[in-house]
């Protein structure tokens, strides 16, 4: 009896296995279409280290440094839509958010990073795929020309109000976006690394934390690490506070605030997927 039991296990581990196999192991899924994501090839590029840099007890701007991704960067074309944003809260894993009341195909803003996270992890489940925020060095790699070195002006090191004031009318010179309300996509432009409206009228919120450094001497040392601050991408780098879904209600850590919060995501590399009913059947394939 055992032994016809044991073959009857083996008969259906075997005809359920084939399929399982072949999905778990041999395919993956497929990256989005080429209107949803780019593959940027990782290369060299110029960044402006992201936080508040200090020397001597005085404000410095952060180290211009060559940098290159360790890998290549895949990130989506555009940012994510009010409609697609829609259906990650149809399905309860995101929270509405009232300033996306636009039309469903312009991108989806009146989000803070919790809620641009909880998308991410909500499109990883569907897919399979795990998407996530990119860090502002991918950012930077990715806006490539759009992407502005806003170094503050040469002042006398020795006098901190000179650095201070520089500071402040660099702050207050920006260009300020002629329209506010969201608009559709490729109003801004397409870069040349094919990625539509960088730099526009919607900032866009990045995985990396608010730092302070001190750069006394040789050393680098961060002092402060705050992840309740986020570093936000658009017209112009800034920080924002990580629950703060209109920039206009406040929470902007420096300089002019943006004008709308927005996201883009970038892909990790696939990974095999492990279905639950793979690992039932490696279950069933231990027990007996």
């Amino acid at each position: 009896m055992l032994i016809v039991m044991k073959v009857k296990m083996a008969m259906l581990v075997g005809a359920l296995a084939a399929p399982i196999v072949a999905t778990t192991f041999a395919l993956t899924p497929p990256p989005p279409s080429q209107d949803r994501a780019q593959r940027l090839v990782s290369t060299s590029f110029s960044y402006r280290a992201a936080g508040d840099f200090s020397r001597n007890g005085r404000p410095v701007e952060g180290p211009l440094r060559e940098l290159r991704l360790p890998a290549d960067l895949v990130i989506m074309k555009r940012q994510v839509t009010a409609a697609e944003y829609a259906r990650c809260v149809d399905e309860g894993a995101c929270l509405r958010v009232s300033t996306s009341a636009g039309a469903p195909n312009l991108p989806v803003v009146g989000v803070s990073w919790h809620d641009a996270s909880a998308y991410a992890a909500w499109l990883s489940r569907k897919t399979g795929v795990n998407y996530r925020l990119p860090t502002d060095e991918e950012w930077t790699f990715a806006a490539a020309e759009k992407s502005r070195d806003e170094a503050m002006p040469l002042v006398d090191p020795t006098d901190p109000a000179q650095a201070w004031i520089a500071r402040y009318e660099t702050e207050s010179a920006r260009d300020r976006p002629a329209a506010t309300a969201a608009q559709p996509g490729g109003t801004f432009g397409t870069n040349s690394n094919g990625l539509d409206d960088l730099a526009g009228n919607v900032w866009e919120w990045t995985n990396s934390c608010f730092v302070r450094v001190s750069l006394d001497g040789r050393q680098e040392r961060t002092t402060n690490t705050n992840c309740g601050v986020r570093v936000v991408q658009g017209a112009h780098r800034s920080y924002m506070t990580d629950f703060i879904r209109d920039p206009r209600s406040g929470g902007c850590a420096a300089g002019v605030p943006p004008a709308n919060l927005g996201f883009r995501l970038v892909m990790e590399p696939s990974q095999p997927i492990v279905t639950a009913a793979a690992r039932n059947i490696a279950k069933l394939l231990r027990r007996s």
